[in-house]
């Protein structure tokens, strides 16, 4: 089997394609990468979620470096995505490996690799990996768990300590936890468990935290993806414990997403224009944003507004986080609702937005609900929508094709206006607003997404895509 990374990591179905066997073959080829680099000698952080299996999955990586002579820092536990990224800078490590499959089905696995400062490798040293990956597990070097444990080359850690003080550092917890907010979490079954009610324990506010045990067939949701249906059974529980929010991570606690005071969801590219205008407007940050091309152009908008820069990237935070690094973003994110922060790590971190949206809600003084009335008054109100269909993968040259030589001159009712073709194709409309088709980077899934100021239009805007792409 070769081994290719996608949109951020490489996933398989447990026992199919993600075997031990074939976890030791891509370490084994990041271990020779580090080693080709001259990042050996600076060690590696191993960290897993609380999928099936993944705790030994995590110990494999580990016992495949210390056999390449490289130290390891294993995590004690299941830990946040940017607990360990952020893992990865506070010990001086060369990089980081990841045990997750984040938002993706119970039945499949993955495994991320970060750089030095805890975020994703752009898509060349990914290739670099790739090619060093060997055909066979035999080839992969090995050291028993408990004598590398013994020899020193594997250190069991408690990444929450140190990722705590990080937190505290950017946001002012005091305010927060006096509030009185009744807070409703939904960590999916996941990493996330227990993160908020330590943070914000001591004061008025309540945390009231569902769906938090270890459970890796993730009951009422079809996978741990912070968006609806699978947030739909969490968000039934608002009006039940009165929250005045409700804060949901997903599988590994780097996406975030948000329902309203009412249980009502919402979207991501909304969160995002959300947290831009906090930066902007209640922060009085200024620095470049960074956004996938399939987010919202509110950001552009308020970058017109306050005089910031903002740089779209093809999707995945393998091009979010180099372009972050390169221009010292203020905030970069994707339509999936993972956000990262200047001062932190180039990483999506669900806990450090879940505090922010927290800290705008009490500088406010505003329910969610409000917040979007603020955002709407500078912006405009936005509407969003997306379609996933699984396709015939023998039909995938077609589907390009179709994709690639429409020439709409209308879309939903409204006139193209340009085509960008960053990662997919992306049709811009009269009104500021987009279509964009592409294949999942991680599926075998075709997604058409639109953003529009016509609310009434997007179930057309979306039709109008499928037509595109030789789906309907």
């Amino acid at each position: 089997m070769q081994i290719k990374f996608g949109t951020d990591g490489w996933r398989a179905r447990i026992a199919e394609g993600y075997t031990f066997d074939n976890v030791r073959r891509v370490t084994q080829g990041f271990a020779r990468y580090m080693q080709q680099e001259g990042l050996a000698e600076k060690g590696v952080v191993v960290g897993h979620d609380r999928r099936f299996q993944a705790e030994y999955f995590a110990a494999a990586a580990a016992e495949v470096l210390a056999g390449n002579g490289i130290h390891v820092w294993l995590t004690e536990g299941a830990t946040p995505t940017p607990a360990i990224s952020f893992s990865v800078t506070d010990k001086g490590a060369a990089g980081g490996i990841n045990i997750t499959a984040s938002h993706n089905p119970a039945v499949d696995c993955g495994y991320k690799v970060r750089d030095a400062l805890g975020g994703a490798l752009p898509p060349a040293e990914l290739k670099k990996i790739e090619a060093l990956v060997p055909d066979s597990a035999s080839e992969a070097r090995r050291l028993k768990f408990d004598d590398a444990v013994s020899d020193g080359l594997i250190a069991l850690f408690d990444p929450a300590p140190a990722y705590t003080q990080r937190l505290l550092s950017l946001v002012d917890i005091r305010p927060i936890q006096e509030a009185g907010f009744r807070l409703l979490v939904d960590p999916m079954w996941g990493n996330g468990a227990g993160w908020f009610a330590r943070l914000l324990d001591g004061g008025k506010t309540t945390v009231y935290e569902i769906h938090s045990e270890r459970n890796p067939i993730f009951p009422h949701m079809s996978r741990p993806e912070p968006i609806p249906p699978n947030v739909d059974h969490g968000l039934s529980f608002v009006s039940q414990v009165g929250a005045d929010v409700a804060l949901i991570t997903d599988g590994d606690g780097d996406r975030l997403g948000v329902g309203d005071e009412n249980g009502r969801f919402i979207d991501q590219l909304r969160v995002y224009g959300l947290l831009g205008y906090y930066f902007l407007e209640l922060r009085s940050e200024r620095g470049p944003i960074v956004k996938t091309i399939s987010t919202t152009k509110m950001l552009n908008k308020l970058g017109k507004l306050y005089g910031v820069p903002v740089h779209e990237t093809g999707v995945g935070f393998k091009y979010i986080a180099p372009k972050m690094v390169e221009v010292n973003a203020m905030i970069g994110g994707e339509e999936s609702g993972g956000y990262a922060f200047r001062q932190h790590v180039p990483e999506r971190d669900g806990l450090l937005a879940g505090l922010f949206i927290l800290d705008m809600m009490v500088r406010t003084g505003r329910k969610p609900s409000q917040l979007l009335e603020l955002l709407f008054a500078k912006v405009g109100a936005h509407y969003y929508d997306r379609i996933d269909s699984t396709f015939d993968t023998a039909r995938q040259r077609e589907i390009l094709a179709n994709v690639a030589t429409a020439r709409p001159t209308t879309i939903g009712g409204l006139k193209v206006t340009d085509i960008v073709t960053i990662d997919g194709h992306q049709f811009l409309m009269e009104d500021g607003g987009w279509l964009l088709i592409r294949f999942s980077g991680t599926e075998p899934i075709i997604r058409v997404y639109c953003e529009t100021t016509h609310e009434q239009r997007v179930p057309d805007i979306l039709q109008d895509g499928l037509k595109i792409a030789g789906l309907r």
